[in-house]
């Protein structure tokens, strides 16, 4: 009896996981199969079936059991109307003319939840059928009997979000403009508006918890698709040459991913300085789908996004959101002794500089997710990771007498260093997924940490159990100072490093941090946190700065 009730218990329990990973692996070569037959197509097309979101076919109009929808324009259509649905309905045209360009594109039915007429103001899309229209603009919606003549010929305004979408006519006057040779594209502002901010969005679909794909879809429905950008498919300094095309010193991005994803960005953004381009410099705005995003929460966008927001908030936020800026620092490793003939490692800094037992977590971390990447697309399994390599750091201590090892200046000043496992070098407020490293704990006076003063501040840890008791507010870190220009000398051993958690181990080797430039970013004071309530001050002070320089 009880190896049959063992049995029953496995069965029951291994059968719905069996069943799932079945789906699961169906909807994905389903997937693949739809991307390899319309690979050329004017939608984009996405798998879906009943179980994902009950919908009606554009062609038959009868219950999707298995098939796709456009993830621009939103048309659903079952597995044997397709072909048919691909040859008759247009998709959001990115770039148009005429006064089609300008109208209202309606499509009929799978109309979103709670939806109102526009002409009667009762609900719309009750009924269980393909029934009522919805403009893929403006995302007004209208009965089948209260549309008219007059709304199938109305000029789309372009809805809430027409300071943030790029009009398909205006794309088809700048390259009629280029054509032309001009550059003032200041003349085709839509609308004649004055305070057009178009949008551009960079999602890199392979952050933390894989929610890239899903977002990507919910942009390009409100937006216009040619400004939604996967980084997994372009590079982001491919996708910023959209900012040249648009008024100057106007655009904002919108970067969907973690802060290794910000910086890449940033980077990008450099190479337009270099290239001459620097009054088309966007200001940017994250969204956070990493692990840590350290920065994401430094600049009030949160510790995480895991769509408990809506899209819709988001790109208000973004619109409501104030500009301020960001240092970054150069970090330059040059090894010593025999590896001295080598070119000198250099690095961007926005974040922080670390040695010792974080950046070997960091190590551990990067060599396992390079070996299985897949095993590692959720912010839970990541964490846990960083935790399991913390627990066991603190009984094998690698980073020991790392005061014996390493020399650190600080504007050319030696500074005595305490017996310590690791140094961390910090450029904004936030630390190890959330902790605020500088001002700590009690009432000691010391100045809060910004990212725009010119300064960093370099602090010490004991070890992987001390990391872990200032992460739970139980410990303070040991404060060495503040600082215009840092200066670490490892004088021998191997030591793990990283900046902004990029790791690797590092020999014997100066590495010297100075400053490199400014990031125009955007403060976003809605998702401020406890913490971040005694900064509020300090925030404003750099808007107000922010607001004279320009």
């Amino acid at each position: 009896a009880d190896w049959r009730l063992a049995l029953g218990t496995l069965c029951s329990v291994l059968l719905p996981v069996l069943v799932t990973l079945w789906c699961s692996a169906q909807r994905s070569r389903r997937q693949l199969l739809i991307r390899d037959i319309f690979r050329s197509s004017k939608h984009d097309w996405c798998y879906t079936d009943l179980f994902g979101q009950p919908s009606y076919c554009c062609v038959c109009a009868q219950p999707v059991l298995r098939g796709a929808f456009c993830r621009c324009c939103g048309r659903r259509a079952g597995e044997g109307c397709l072909k048919r649905a691909e040859r008759r309905f247009p998709c959001k045209e990115a770039v148009a003319r005429g006064a089609a360009a300008k109208g209202h594109h309606w499509i009929r039915g799978n109309l979103p939840l709670c939806s109102h007429c526009r002409a009667c103001g009762q609900q719309c899309g009750t009924q269980p059928k393909l029934c009522d229209y919805r403009c893929v603009w403006c995302q007004q919606t209208v009965h089948d009997e209260c549309m008219q003549n007059s709304l199938k010929n109305e000029e789309c305004t372009f809805g809430e979000f027409r300071d943030l979408i790029i009009p398909p006519y205006y794309l088809y006057a700048i390259n009629q403009m280029r054509k032309d040779k001009r550059t003032d594209y200041e003349k085709i502002v839509p609308y004649g508006r004055k305070h057009w901010i178009p949008i551009i969005v960079l999602a890199n679909t392979r952050s933390g918890n894989n929610m890239g794909e899903t977002l990507l879809g919910e942009f390009k429905m409100l937006l216009n698709p040619v400004q939604v950008f996967d980084l997994s498919k372009i590079a982001p300094a491919k996708a910023l040459q959209l900012c040249t095309l648009l008024p100057c010193n106007a655009v904002r991005v919108l970067v969907c991913g973690g802060d290794g994803t910000v910086g890449w960005v940033l980077d990008a953004i450099d190479e337009m300085k270099i290239k001459g381009q620097e009054h088309f410099i966007p200001q940017v705005a994250i969204l956070p789908l990493g692990t840590g995003n350290d920065l994401s929460n430094t600049l009030g966008w949160g510790a995480g996004y895991a769509g408990e927001v809506p899209v819709e908030q988001i790109l208000r936020n973004v619109m409501e959101a104030d500009g301020i800026k960001l240092d970054r620092w150069k970090v330059q490793v040059t090894n010593k002794g025999y590896y001295n003939l080598r070119k000198p490692k250099v690095f961007t800094m926005n974040n922080y500089f670390s040695i010792g037992p974080d950046a070997l977590m960091a190590l551990n971390f990067h060599a396992h997710r390079e070996k299985t990447p897949s095993l590692f697309s959720s912010r839970i399994i990541n964490k846990a990771v960083y935790f399991f390599y913390g627990t066991k750091d603190c009984l094998v201590q690698e980073c020991k007498d790392l005061n014996k090892k390493v020399e650190l200046e600080l504007d050319g000043e030696r500074i005595e260093l305490p017996n310590l496992e690791g140094i961390i070098v910090l450029n904004i407020g936030y630390w190890g997924g959330g902790c605020r490293l500088w001002e700590g704990m009690g009432d000691e006076p010391y100045p809060l940490a910004r990212h725009d003063d010119g300064l960093l501040e370099v602090v010490g840890v004991y070890g992987s159990f001390h990391c872990a008791q200032i992460q739970v507010k139980l410990a303070n870190p040991v404060r060495l100072g503040q600082a215009h220009t840092v200066r670490l000398i490892l004088k021998s051993s191997k030591m793990p490093m990283q900046v902004d958690g990029e790791p690797w181990a590092q020999g014997p080797c100066t590495v010297t941090i100075t400053h490199k430039t400014h990031a125009l970013m955007l403060y976003h004071s809605g998702e401020q946190t406890d913490d971040d309530a005694s900064s509020v001050s300090e925030q404003e002070h750099v808007r107000e700065q922010t607001d004279e320089d320009v």
